[in-house]
């Protein structure tokens, strides 16, 4: 029996391929011990010198090995990482997505579908379609209203802002002046750096609260000629970042129908709570928007990055964005007929990032959904009462959607950071300051966000606790 002779690139091919096994299954033990982990360390930031002695050179010539890398990953710079589902996570937005988002994130990955045109990932961006028909029953905005997933809500805005310009610009009229966009100033940071972005300047209403159908129409009364004929969009919040605050959205849609102007509603943060019956009619007024912006990477438990823009009428968007080009014009083709995510907004190469949380959604139905945005608001509004009962904090004003804002009594700026940072040194809790605009200054304060049904009572509590 003769023998075939077994060459070196052969044996070389093999020995990778063992090599992936064995990674493939020390990763899959990783993911089930992070997705079943009860008790997760919290983390805390090291010095990128600090690092670089702790790991020292990773990209090399011949490589490290997978072994030795991951090794290193999970040994010191997993370590060196803040996990955004901690239950003592309570600042900037946290996010906790289900362990079945997390899994499918996984699969999701491993499938290497590219989401951008219906010819090559239909499969994928039907579930997409799915769970998006949900968020859009959720704004109640009348067909034929769609949308897609984005990278976050940078992206939504910046597509649904683009949208709104071009459609202006229809107008000859419009085509060679600069736009104008109102919004308020506590609107997020992605709008006013969006607008950047397009070239458009920005109005800002004054007001820290909400902003109001009489405050935009006193703007309006304000803007002459000029101003008002570049004026083309208003951005109202359903949710502020920093505080929860809803715009008066029924007030602004009154006006931007009259005047003729795209509404667009950044609910980046707050759009979860459209899933919550208590708050759901805080939004009234949503259902007019002309385009929204919301995250399922925030309140809706999906992982990062999923965020997602919806417009009342997709053909606008479509005529925006959608890209031309000779090699893309076999996805335009009848035998490729199908919905094609990456025409209604500003990303030609995309992940299907709407997978994860179809999933989840699938797996646990909505009701689960609606009961966990619920405990977010149950958690603020709890603390909120435990503050109230705290002699040594007050509330700065009442919780509003998840967020609660209070100060610790005599404290300056300093003490609030010094005790940020003490928390997280000692793998306790992130509870970060932020600042309010009170009686015409900015004062600086504590701030809960609240997103993990697994807090409880007793980590706010503790919380507390180390302010003394």
């Amino acid at each position: 029996m003769s023998k075939h002779p077994t060459s070196e690139k052969t044996i070389s091919m093999h020995n990778i391929d063992m090599e992936l096994i064995e990674m493939t299954l020390d990763v899959m033990k990783y993911a089930i011990h992070r997705i079943t982990n009860t008790s997760l360390e919290l983390g805390s930031p090291k010095k990128e010198e600090e690092l670089r002695r702790l790991v020292g050179e990773t990209i090399t010539d011949r490589g490290i090995g997978g072994e030795n890398a991951f090794q290193l990953f999970k040994d010191v710079l997993i370590k060196a990482t803040v996990p955004i589902d901690h239950p003592r996570h309570l600042a900037f937005v946290p996010a906790a997505p289900t362990r079945a988002a997390i899994m499918f994130d996984l699969v999701t990955a491993a499938s290497s579908i590219h989401g951008a045109y219906w010819m090559e990932g239909a499969g994928g961006i039907f579930c997409e379609n799915e769970a998006m028909k949900w968020l859009v029953s959720l704004t109640g905005l009348p067909k034929p209203a769609f949308g897609v997933f984005t990278s976050g809500g940078t992206a939504a805005n910046l597509s649904a802002l683009v949208a709104a310009r071009e459609y202006w610009r229809k107008n000859p009229e419009h085509q060679n002046i600069k736009g104008l966009i109102i919004t308020s100033v506590g609107a997020h940071s992605s709008v006013k750096a969006m607008a950047k972005v397009i070239d458009v300047d920005l109005w800002l209403v004054e007001t820290e609260d909400a902003m109001s159908g009489e405050a935009l129409r006193s703007v309006l009364k304000t803007l002459d000629a000029q101003q008002r004929k570049r004026l083309f969009a208003v951005v109202g919040t359903g949710g502020t970042t920093n505080a929860g605050i809803i715009d008066d959205l029924s007030g602004i849609a009154e006006i931007c129908e009259t005047e003729k102007l795209w509404f667009h509603v950044d609910a980046a943060y707050g759009g979860g709570a459209l899933a919550a019956d208590s708050v759901r009619h805080l939004f009234n007024g949503i259902e007019r928007a002309d385009s929204i912006t919301i995250d399922p990477h925030k309140w809706l438990f999906s992982p990062y990055d999923c965020g997602a823009v919806i417009y009342k009428d997709p053909q606008l968007a479509k005529e925006a964005h959608s890209q031309e080009g000779s090699y893309l014009d076999i996805f335009k083709d009848e035998g490729a007929h199908g919905f094609n995510p990456s025409d209604y907004q500003i990303q030609l190469t995309r992940r299907v990032r709407g997978m994860p949380l179809w999933f989840s959604l699938a797996m646990h139905g909505t009701d689960k959904y609606k009961w966990a945005v619920e405990q977010g608001i149950l958690l603020a509004n709890l603390a909120g009462r435990l503050i109230e009962a705290n002699p040594v904090v007050e509330l700065v004003r009442e919780p509003s959607l998840s967020c609660v804002l209070f100060r610790r009594k005599g404290w300056t700026p300093d003490d609030y950071r010094d005790w940020t940072y003490k928390n997280q040194r000692e793998g306790f809790a992130l509870v970060t300051p932020t600042k309010w605009k009170q009686g015409g200054a900015y004062e600086t304060v504590a701030r809960f966000c609240f997103i993990n049904p697994d807090t409880t009572e007793e980590d706010i509590v503790a919380i507390l606790g180390t302010m003394g």
